[in-house]
């Protein structure tokens, strides 16, 4: 059962990061701090302030996290971590759901407090029975990661699914890969293929290269290259270097698309760049015409550069 946890950690490794800060968006909150809520909301960040600590001093536990999130992001005040992890952690105290979740990923990530994974385990597990999907993630990771086993392998599963549910794309893909590959249950392809989807409308790179892969191949179920082009095209435009190596040869070769070298140049151009080289699309790319090449590297310098995310 090592193995499992193993593979899954695996898989995870191949996901972006879960959340970029340690709190959430302020749309998230309560939305009871009422005038320093507003004033937030329209820019007065001074004014949330001072509204807000009025109120996080009595206990309320929605103001706490307000004036965190000023504090951690240096609105209105210069930033100051420590401080608005001292609010967060009161928060978490005072039972909100936000704080628990926000509060975790700190200690998880000694970011502004200490290191401390078994209390991140511990408000991940509050804030999951509360129905925070992102805590139910982390909080199967950790699982997966800490204990591996059997029991810990369901329990990660369970939490997983709820994640999934509330449309966490990255428990999603994992789940692809659960049911794909059999781990810890019978493999199920057409369920695998399923999850993938929802993942890859989520915006994982890596959930859409293998599902256009699925696609073109019939894998759990009709085979449709025009749809397995339409992924493979959205991942090769995320940035993805082996999306753009495999559109390359599917414009090569007339698969979901009619033939395009030119295109396909440009792909393998961009994909080469990257540092996934491919010999077959290098050789078709030197048999084509002088003026055609000339095009298709034209065409992979002025290609926007991906967002960074």
């Amino acid at each position: 059962m090592a193995a499992i946890a193993a593979a899954l950690a695996a898989f995870a490794a191949f996901l972006p990061a879960v959340a970029q800060t340690s709190l959430p968006h302020i749309a998230a909150f309560d939305p009871r701090v009422d005038d320093a809520y507003g004033a937030y909301q329209r820019g007065y960040y001074l004014t949330a302030f001072a509204l807000a600590l009025e109120r996080a001093k009595a206990g309320d536990a929605a103001a706490q996290v307000l004036l965190a999130q000023l504090h951690d992001r240096g609105l209105g005040v210069r930033r100051n971590g420590s401080e608005a992890a001292g609010w967060l952690k009161l928060a978490a105290q005072n039972g909100n759901r936000e704080a628990k979740f926000a509060y975790a990923m700190k200690l998880a990530a000694g970011e502004d407090v200490a290191a401390d994974r078994a209390a991140a385990r511990e408000l991940f597990a509050d804030a999951a029975k509360a129905g925070h999907a992102l805590a139910a993630f982390n909080l199967a990771q950790m699982l997966l990661a800490d204990t591996p086993g059997a029991a810990a392998m369901s329990q990660a599963r369970t939490l997983l699914e709820a994640a999934a549910t509330e449309g966490v794309a990255e428990a999603q893909y994992m789940l692809a890969q659960v049911h794909a590959n059999g781990i810890g249950q019978p493999r199920d392809d057409a369920q695998a293929r399923r999850y993938m989807e929802k993942a890859a409308a989520g915006g994982i790179d890596t959930a859409q290269v293998e599902l256009a892969i699925w696609l073109a191949n019939g894998r759990g179920g009709a085979r449709d290259e025009r749809a397995a082009f339409a992924w493979m095209s959205r991942a090769a435009r995320q940035g993805n270097a082996v999306a753009r190596n495999r559109l390359a040869k599917m414009l090569a070769l007339g698969i979901g698309a009619r033939v395009d070298k030119v295109a396909a140049a440009r792909w393998h151009l961009l994909a080469r760049r990257a540092g996934l080289g491919d010999t077959w699309l290098d050789e078709m790319v030197a048999a084509l015409p002088p003026e055609d090449r000339l095009r298709a590297q034209a065409d992979a310098d002025a290609f926007p550069s991906p967002r960074p995310r």
